[in-house]
């Protein structure tokens, strides 16, 4: 049986998170960070010495995809519900400015309808290298408790079939490449999530713009994209816009 297919539909969470760097500038960190990120710069590219102008543009840009040095402003989720047997997607969005507020939130989520790893699953694209860690991580930063889904650390693969992966799935087994979300939407015929802004707009949008509203939207599609996706590899018709429904 193919891992797709291991886990009823309605017991599956949907999930993706949108990051931003812990400061608007490199300046605005402390000097024992700036000292940190300094020496990440450095070893990410290679090179004993770095331009101070590189360093803090490199903050900017690239900060907010480690855990360390950025923060969670998003999570999205969606699950899917037959009703009067029509199939239909239900979205809900975390977000704050207060990122505490964000991981809460999602947590109670996950204790109260998708505690137990033998019934529920997580599902989205790239959440075992990134997603799924970068919860925990910024859970344990911020002093919260783990739910049981993500009380993973120390776990063996096999012990962890409830994390669904998409871009596992479309591995079969190839270890060298990462496939985009955007790739993927277009190769097997479902809407672009990325028909306002990238992920390279992010912290942008969050520091300059203070939208968040406009991130959840995109992380929103990003999950509606994970769905269509995970139904592709379960040869079932893909959603319309008329069944997807946003939570506020």
């Amino acid at each position: 049986m193919a891992i797709w297919d291991g886990f009823d539909l309605n017991n599956i969470l949907f999930l993706d998170i949108e990051t931003a760097p812990i400061a608007s500038t490199y300046d605005e960190l402390s000097d024992e960070l700036q000292e940190l990120w300094a020496h990440k710069v450095r070893s990410l590219r290679r090179q004993p010495e770095v331009e101070e102008e590189i360093i803090a543009h490199d903050f900017e840009q690239r900060a907010g995809i480690y855990a360390e040095f950025g923060k969670i402003i998003c999570i999205s989720v969606g699950v899917l519900r037959q009703i009067n047997g029509d199939q239909r997607l239900r979205l809900k969005s975390f977000y704050s400015h207060t990122e505490a507020d964000v991981l809460q939130g999602f947590s109670e989520l996950l204790e109260q309808k998708f505690s137990d790893p033998s019934r529920f699953a997580l599902c989205g694209h790239n959440i075992r290298e990134f997603d799924v860690p970068y919860i925990c991580r910024r859970l344990v930063v911020n002093q919260l408790p783990l739910p049981r889904l993500l009380d993973i650390a120390g776990m063996k693969p096999w012990e962890t079939k409830h994390l669904l992966d998409t871009m596992e799935m479309w591995k079969f087994g190839d270890v060298k490449s990462f496939t985009s979300l955007r790739l993927l939407a277009a190769v097997l015929g479902f809407p672009s999530p990325k028909d306002d802004i990238d992920g390279g707009d992010v912290s942008r949008v969050y520091w300059e713009d203070r939208d968040l509203e406009r991130i959840a939207s995109y992380c929103e599609k990003d999950v509606v994209a994970a769905v269509q996706l995970f139904l592709r590899f379960r040869r079932q018709p893909l959603l319309s816009e008329e069944q997807i429904e946003v939570v506020r």
